[in-house]
């Protein structure tokens, strides 16, 4: 058994992979475009199976298949993780698996990149946190129609929890840090032991009636975390109702990230930890700043996704390394017979080279020039060449002189000039039939300084005559 940690309104967009009909993409774009739809839709949850072919790399990386009766899948547990599990993995075990959806791009393989393992199994309150999470769902109280949105700037915060846990210390640090000027106002309850859900569903409901008074316009309810038995007091029913019978948008923040309560289910919106309440609550005053996390949390994501790729590729090229004594038996056998071979060819083009060089030296003797004759010729020779040159260059300057004039003619902006214009459409085409425009039609007019865009009226008369 396992529950599916439903995603807030406040999960990462999902990915618009647009083609336009026609374009070719690469293989590389494809993988990396499923690959962030992929992350992008599925939230981190638990998943339920059945270990099956676990690999253990010499880099410390776990790979195994999570099975059931009729599906597998792929998992991938990288070293930092894996060396923090509490037991053993086994093939053939019975667990369920915190992770990721994605997929790894060189070999286009779906799998999960699980980030904590624990052993399967469910006692009696579990039994009946599913019993009563069925019957208030069936009965519509976690519908996500009725849930409200937060307001953007609210003017103050109403806070449910103890006075002595660390969660109102977590939400006070966290508004001083986003949002110092918001007014909190505590209405103190215990959050655990005998009497807590009747506590808690009071101070909700003394928090809804004086929340005109009190200026408030959200109500986080939060607190540590804890077993099941210790949440057990955000596991009741009256805590449930009380919640949605409250005025206020509410915010549960209960337990760590992997903690889910019928409180949870019941808010307006669900927090990972009382922490993240606070964030979600001060939101409005903080988007810049969360601009800036969210895009430093990609970086860090990009290059834990690149490290985990190499990481994989890594593994696979170590499984294809042979014995490095064999490689350097093979690299000596290579080394010697490249020796032989540039040995002789060292002495063929050493003898054919001398060789060479005699031919020419008797080439070179015979044919020694006459340098003072050479030298008359040339000195004539340069006095031709310059004149040539400088009649070439008065010739291209007469003709460059016309074309000039010519291009001076045949430029448009001479005609623009002179009072007429050029009509375009929106495809940018020149609008040679005033019929061919539609009334309504966005055209641009380009003057001699300038142009305007503009909207057909209508056609004249001579446009409609020559369209009938």
């Amino acid at each position: 058994m396992w529950i599916p940690v439903q995603s807030s309104p406040m999960n990462a967009p999902r990915i618009n992979a647009e083609v336009k009909p026609g374009e070719v993409v690469s293989v590389s774009w494809l993988n990396r475009a499923a690959r962030e739809a992929l992350e992008g839709s599925f939230p981190l949850m638990w998943i339920a199976g059945e270990v099956s072919t676990l690999t253990r790399a010499a880099s410390g990386h776990v790979y195994f298949t999570l099975k059931d009766e009729d599906a597998q899948v792929r998992c991938t547990m990288w070293r930092n993780r894996a060396q923090l599990l509490p037991f053993r993995l086994e093939h053939g075990m019975r667990v369920e698996v915190r992770a990721l959806v994605t997929l790894f791009e060189p070999r286009g393989d779906y799998q999960l990149s699980v980030e904590a393992v624990r052993q399967a199994g469910i006692g009696n309150l579990y039994e009946a946190f599913l019993r009563l999470k069925a019957r208030l769902e069936a009965e519509g109280l976690f519908d996500p129609a009725i849930k409200r949105p937060l307001p953007r700037f609210p003017r103050g915060i109403a806070v449910v929890t103890s006075p002595q846990a660390a969660a109102w210390r977590d939400v006070t640090a966290a508004f001083s840090r986003r949002a110092p000027h918001l007014p909190l106002t505590l209405y103190p309850t215990p959050v655990q032991g005998d009497g807590a859900p009747a506590r808690i569903a009071a101070a909700i409901a003394t928090a809804s009636r004086r929340a005109i008074a009190d200026g408030n316009d959200v109500l986080l309810l939060v607190r540590g975390g804890g077993s099941l038995e210790d949440l057990a007091a955000f596991n009741d029913e009256a805590v449930a109702r009380a919640i949605r019978s409250c005025r206020l948008p509410v915010v549960v923040g209960v337990g760590h990230e992997t903690d889910v309560s019928i409180a949870d289910f019941a808010a307006d919106l669900r927090a990972a930890t009382p922490t993240a309440a606070a964030e979600l609550a001060s939101a409005g005053f903080a988007d810049l700043h969360e601009r800036l996390q969210a895009l430093s949390a990609r970086l860090a994501r990009g290059m834990h996704r690149r490290l985990e790729t190499a990481a994989q590729r890594l593994d696979r090229a170590a499984t294809r390394l042979i014995h490095p004594r064999q490689r350097i038996e093979q690299a000596y056998l290579r080394l010697t017979n490249l020796a032989q071979r540039l040995q002789s060819r060292a002495h063929q083009q050493l003898a054919a080279s001398q060789a060479r060089t005699h031919t020419l030296g008797l080439r070179l003797a015979a044919r020694r020039p006459d340098i003072s004759a050479r030298r008359g010729q040339l000195e004539a020779l340069a006095g031709r060449l310059e004149r040539a040159a400088h009649g070439i260059v008065q010739r291209q300057q007469s003709r460059l002189d016309a074309i000039g004039q010519h291009l001076l003619h045949l430029d448009h902006r001479g005609v623009l000039a002179r009072g007429y214009s050029i009509t375009r459409d929106a495809g940018g085409s020149i609008v040679r039939d005033a019929a061919s425009l539609e009334t309504g039609a966005r055209i641009q007019v380009e003057f001699h300084n300038g142009r305007i865009d503009a909207t057909v009226d209508k056609p004249s008369k001579t446009a409609e005559r020559g369209a009938e």
